[in-house]
């Protein structure tokens, strides 16, 4: 496996939420092969309380991702520096821009190979975002740092149709599931999204996501 330059996964102290125990005993076994420091596992009702108690480097949050936000914002709220990553089907599901907003550091896809899962966590320790199955450029308050002004623009100039096809990026559809969705072709897709990128001034799918968190952007779509 590669990990991510100069840092020994030794270095990281880690705590497992979950809410099934044997997907928690798997991915524990996963992390100490690979060397990580494992600390304590629990679910994601008790998870705010176990990691105010052992300060961990990482909080790997697991099988509930619709939990993920309110969990994330009581460690917010109460000050908490834990470096979040969370595992997830899809980087665009409602609940995955959420926990970015509230300061997750890394996204992984359940369906990657055991090694991206310990790339994230290492390039995470090194204060850098990791999202899908890549490092993402800059840090992740950047992702957060929307232009507000820009948000508050009546819909940014998007037409009715490029509107429609944003609703669906940010419901996880891919472009050949919303093609088939609104009866359009995948190349008609891919043309909307780019007018939508240059808009938006988004350069990846979650960071359009990000932007259509905003709830005046899609309403009335």
């Amino acid at each position: 496996m590669t990990l991510a330059p100069g840092l020994s996964p030794l270095a990281a102290r880690i705590v497992i939420a979950a809410e099934n125990r044997i997907f928690r005993d798997g991915l524990r076994r996963l992390l100490e092969a690979a060397g990580f420091q494992f600390v304590s596992e629990t679910s994601l009702a008790a998870a705010a309380g176990v990691v105010q108690e052992v300060k961990p480097d990482i909080l790997l949050l697991g099988d509930a991702t619709s939990r993920a936000p309110e969990l994330l914002q009581r460690l917010s709220d109460a000050g908490d520096s834990t470096r979040a990553v969370m595992l997830t089907d899809t980087v665009d599901a409602p609940a995955v821009i959420s926990s970015l907003q509230f300061g997750v550091r890394g996204v992984v896809l359940t369906d990657s190979p055991p090694d991206v899962l310990i790339d994230c966590i290492n390039t995470v320790m090194l204060d850098r975002a990791w999202i899908g199955r890549e490092a993402v450029s800059g840090t992740l308050p950047g992702l957060k740092k929307l232009d507000m002004a820009r948000r508050q623009a009546k819909a940014f100039g998007l037409t009715r149709r490029e509107l429609q096809v944003l609703r669906e990026v940010v419901a996880g559809y891919t472009n050949k599931e919303i093609a088939a969705r609104i009866q359009i072709s995948e190349n008609t897709v891919k043309a909307h999204l780019t007018h939508i990128f240059d808009k938006l001034g988004a350069s990846n799918r979650v960071e359009l996501a990000l932007y259509a968190a905003h709830p005046r952007l899609l309403s009335g779509v």
